[in-house]
């Protein structure tokens, strides 16, 4: 007869993601998260093989989380180029609100794991891509709505952005918030 699991793997989960969203891959050890998650080891390894699947499984969630408020943020209803802006914009607040400098866990983890860990670097990938195609789709429903002018590309445009908002995310990691306001009003008048 199988036992019954000790913790809920849910929960564990969401702790594993905040512990490695604040202190990072390898500043995390497996005891920072037995302590963290109030989980013994054993049972900590029985459902996650290891610190790596762990933390991947942590990042797939992030990215999950993070793509529903992308999605929500770019499919609000009215124009198009007013979304897109505030969604960078957005980015930009989220870096003045967050007094621990935690940043992005998608950047955080393009800048400690890549490009040595394939695994990462295949998330990061397709976080990235899921962003960029994203915004692409809302800076086409834009230029259809005459809020972006012909000449523009969506795609360029949203593969500029997404490079931009992750470098916001690295530059956010300060406490510039001058720098930050001013770099966004520059890179949103390319959409003009």
């Amino acid at each position: 007869m199988a036992r019954t699991k000790e913790f809920d793997p849910d929960a564990a989960l969401h702790a594993a993601l905040e512990l490695f969203w604040r202190q990072g891959y390898e500043a995390t050890s497996m005891q920072d998260l037995v302590g963290h998650l109030g989980v013994n080891r054993a049972s900590l390894y029985a459902t996650y093989d290891s610190k790596h699947d762990l933390y991947l499984r942590a990042l797939d969630r992030y990215c999950e989380m993070r793509g529903v408020q992308t999605m929500t943020a770019l499919n609000r209803p009215g124009p198009a180029l007013d979304a897109v802006r505030d969604f960078v914009r957005g980015y930009a607040a989220e870096c003045h609100e967050d007094t621990d400098r935690k940043g992005c866990l998608v950047t955080n983890t393009a800048t400690e794991l890549l490009p040595r860990d394939a695994k990462a670097a295949r998330r990061v990938d397709i976080a990235f891509g899921e962003l960029e195609a994203a915004l692409a789709g809302t800076l086409t429903r834009a230029q259809h709505e005459g809020g972006l002018a012909a000449d523009k590309d969506p795609r360029a445009l949203a593969r500029f952005l997404v490079t931009f908002v992750q470098g916001i995310r690295v530059v956010g990691k300060t406490d510039d918030a001058r720098r930050l306001d001013e770099a966004v009003d520059q890179a949103l008048s390319l959409l003009s």
